[in-house]
């Protein structure tokens, strides 16, 4: 590249999560190339910092096998479209945000034409689906890892790989402030108060949601002063009011316009989809009940690659089973209700899994957006 040239980085993060690693990846590489142009496809975050969204991020979130199949001929076409157009205008790096299945396919296509690749979240090879491994070989130069353990378990397999700590870590304060959290969402100081987060896709509300509305009038026939808030993506709010009206919850579950941050800060408790979120609950320092439901088809190939028995992500970091895990069939709302009282009427064990969290938190802590761009210097370089 010429000096004076204008660097041009492609991106494709597919989801709500994504386009908030993405947003903190940004920053680093602006504050690196001030100039840097970007495009692809990405989320409000990510337009925030000038990109250009060819397609509307939502088309991509979709999750499970057979979600996927109904909606495969849209995505494959859009990842076809992306790909001739990238190759056309030939961006000097193309970085997947998460996404693999999406984006480790389109990578593999980039590289194979001379187009250097990063991937950005190693895909958890670590859990499920190890053959993932020789895709990822094939498809990045090099592979910006969130958690400590994935650059030696790449490098096994002749990946690159750098270790960048979680970006998420260093968004959340140490010691989040729950009083002004609730001053903030208009919630009664001293009350208790569970967070309901039932998922970011239209798949996990058409699962969760219901269950999620069923266990909090459980809750609420238990503890008549119990507080429920629940953080929704503005796209989807049509279908989860629907959902809660049919729960009978209508006026007593405060829907919040996103706000995760702010409601799982407000919080005693959370019960909460299986997925980023829940790291993100640990890290705010708060109990969880982990729950997931899925079409019946899709969980069974799902539990077949399974490599551990943990699916959340704090009780795989932690090793062990540090906070409840209620998944599909068992995750009724009789189930779900009795796990989150539970968590109410223990504090002993909430300190206990506060200071887990803290130790947790620490470990993950890193200049995650210098990291990044040390990182990807060193890829266009080599």
């Amino acid at each position: 590249m010429q000096k004076d040239e204008q660097r041009r980085f492609a991106l494709v993060a597919g989801e709500a999560s994504g386009d908030l690693l993405a947003g903190l990846l940004l920053d680093g590489l602006q504050a690196r190339w001030p100039d840097l142009q970007t495009a692809g496809i990405g989320g409000p975050r990510m337009l925030a910092h000038g990109f250009q969204s060819w397609w509307p991020q939502e088309k991509l979130a979709v999750r499970g096998y057979i979600e996927v199949l109904r909606h495969y001929a849209e995505i494959a076409g859009i990842r076809r479209k992306l790909k001739a157009r990238l190759l056309q205008e030939r961006p000097e790096l193309f970085i997947g945000v998460d996404a693999p299945d999406f984006n480790l396919d389109l990578e593999a296509g980039l590289r194979s034409h001379g187009m250097k690749t990063v991937h950005f979240v190693c895909p958890s090879i670590w859990a499920w689906r190890p053959e993932r491994v020789e895709k990822i070989r094939a498809a990045a130069d090099h592979v910006l890892c969130i958690f400590p353990f994935e650059p030696a378990l790449l490098a096994e397999h002749g990946v690159a790989a750098s270790y960048v700590g979680h970006p998420i870590a260093n968004v959340i304060p140490m010691m989040p402030d729950r009083a002004a959290a609730r001053a903030a969402l208009g919630l009664v100081p001293d009350a208790q108060v569970v967070a309901l987060l039932p998922g970011s896709r239209r798949s996990e509300i058409r699962y969760l949601a219901a269950r999620f509305f069923a266990a909090a009038a459980l809750m609420q026939k238990v503890r008549p002063d119990l507080q429920f808030v629940a953080p929704i993506l503005p796209g989807l709010r049509a279908e989860v009011e629907a959902l809660l009206q049919a729960s009978g919850m209508a006026g007593r579950v405060k829907l919040l316009d996103g706000q995760s941050h702010a409601a799982l800060a407000a919080c005693d408790a959370t019960l909460i989809a299986s997925g980023t979120a829940t790291l993100e609950a640990a890290l705010f320092k708060r109990p969880m009940v982990i729950a997931y439901n899925m079409n019946a088809l899709s969980w069974r190939f799902m539990q077949r690659k399974q490599l551990q028995p943990w699916v959340g992500l704090p009780n795989i970091l932690c090793r062990e089973f540090v906070v409840p895990e209620l998944l599909q069939e068992a995750a009724t709302p009789e189930a779900l209700a009795q796990a989150t009282l539970a968590w109410l009427d223990a504090p002993g064990k909430t300190q206990a899994l506060q200071q887990r969290f803290s130790e947790l938190h620490v470990q993950l802590q890193r200049d995650t957006p210098t990291l990044c761009a040390d990182a990807i210097q060193k890829v266009l370089e080599g």
